[in-house]
């Protein structure tokens, strides 16, 4: 496999001269080691091999949104220094980053100037958690949330949180998820609710942050604790798997890449099954930026475009790591199997993920939700 695509996208995806000196790419990343190794190990042969005299190294600052605070933290001392050119030429990061880099000036707009930034379709490559990041950042990768369930045990499944809430009163125990505690499906799930069932979710989703608005939620809590009654609660992400592949819930939100992971590995009958209901659950994208002074700023981009190129998001995204692509999904239909296109794309469509798959909140908003939770729900 390796040596096909060093022969064929490595040629074909040559964005710019060879420098004529050896040049050392810098990549931090936040996130798992994985983030690392597949800098290291899958993008940088790829990427050295179409420029020579190039090394890519990638060095990593720890998962979670504390990995990108580092990231932050890295390139504000930098600047504030008043250093010329900075230590990295990439960086990898969170959502909830994205917005202070752009307002501290700590990275560049560059999306423009890439042949794969009009590639992009979603909102969160524009939007992140309300900042406006457009032409800052490319999506790595979507990481979407969803309905995991059993169709021995769900004939019917319901395709709205509304037809899932009348469901749950029948099927008691049956769904289950963690609350907002032990995993971000969980969360996920309840911003999801409050958006099918509060008052205006774009307001939520895009701010401005008004006290008020949180009042105006007060129904969907309501209703939010009398379908807990009929609920199963799960220990975390990894739980709510572990009940499915047991039979002892038949639905529950999990993430997807984590779904068809462990349906690769024999965790969960191959038989189950995901939906995005109506009108979406939130995922979250990892984003490729370039500090406001890389030292090597078009090199990065060629790095970039490379990485969020079909090709390489069709064989590195979806077929290593189960992840949805972060460019728009049709684009990278060409590249990929039938096998996988089914595996990945039949249960949710690109169409319903571009449409479902909805943003996280506004921080504050964010805050607000589960601080009402604990205080409204979980009492």
């Amino acid at each position: 496999m390796r040596n096909w695509i060093l022969g064929t996208a490595a040629a074909a995806l040559v964005i710019s001269a060879a420098p004529a000196v050896a040049e050392d790419l810098t990549v931090i990343t936040a996130g798992d080691q994985n983030m690392v190794d597949y800098v290291n190990n899958y993008l940088a042969p790829i990427f050295e091999e179409s420029h020579p005299g190039v090394h890519v190294r990638a060095v990593g600052t720890g998962p979670g949104d504390a990995g990108s605070q580092k990231i932050i933290e890295r390139l504000e001392a930098q600047k504030k220094a008043g250093k010329e050119t900075w230590d990295s030429d990439v960086i990898v990061v969170h959502q909830k980053a994205a917005g202070g880099l752009v307002e501290g000036d700590l990275i560049a707009r560059y999306r423009d100037d890439i042949d794969t930034g009009k590639l992009v379709t979603r909102a969160n490559a524009d939007k992140a958690l309300g900042a406006d990041v457009k032409g800052y950042v490319m999506p790595m990768f979507n990481s979407q949330t969803a309905l995991a369930y059993n169709p021995d045990l769900v004939k019917t499944p319901p395709q709205s949180y509304a037809e899932l809430a009348a469901w749950a009163k029948t099927h008691p125990k049956q769904f289950g998820y963690n609350g907002i505690k032990g995993g971000m499906s969980g969360v996920s799930f309840v911003v999801g609710w409050v958006y099918a069932f509060g008052q205006d979710a774009a307001m939520l989703e895009n701010g401005p942050f008004e006290k008020s608005e949180m009042d105006k939620q007060a129904d969907a809590f309501k209703k939010l604790k009398d379908f807990n009654q009929y609920v199963s609660f799960t220990p975390g992400n990894a739980g709510t798997l572990d009940m499915l592949s047991r039979g002892e819930i038949a639905m529950g939100p999990v993430w997807v890449d984590m779904f068809y992971s462990w349906q690769a590995n024999g965790q969960l009958p191959p038989n189950l099954k995901l939906l995005l209901p109506k009108p979406g659950m939130p995922g979250q994208p990892m984003y490729y930026a370039i500090p406001a002074k890389a030292p090597h700023a078009d090199l990065a981009r060629a790095f970039i475009e490379l990485a969020t190129s079909p090709k390489i998001q069709a064989e590195g995204i979806v077929k290593k790591f189960n992840w949805y692509p972060g460019i728009d999904a049709d684009n990278v239909k060409p590249e990929l199997d039938d096998a996988t296109w089914q595996k990945l794309f039949t249960d949710i469509t690109p169409e319903e993920l571009a449409s479902r798959g909805n943003a996280f909140p506004i921080k504050a908003y964010f805050d607000g939700i589960l601080e009402t939770y604990e205080r409204t729900v979980n009492n």
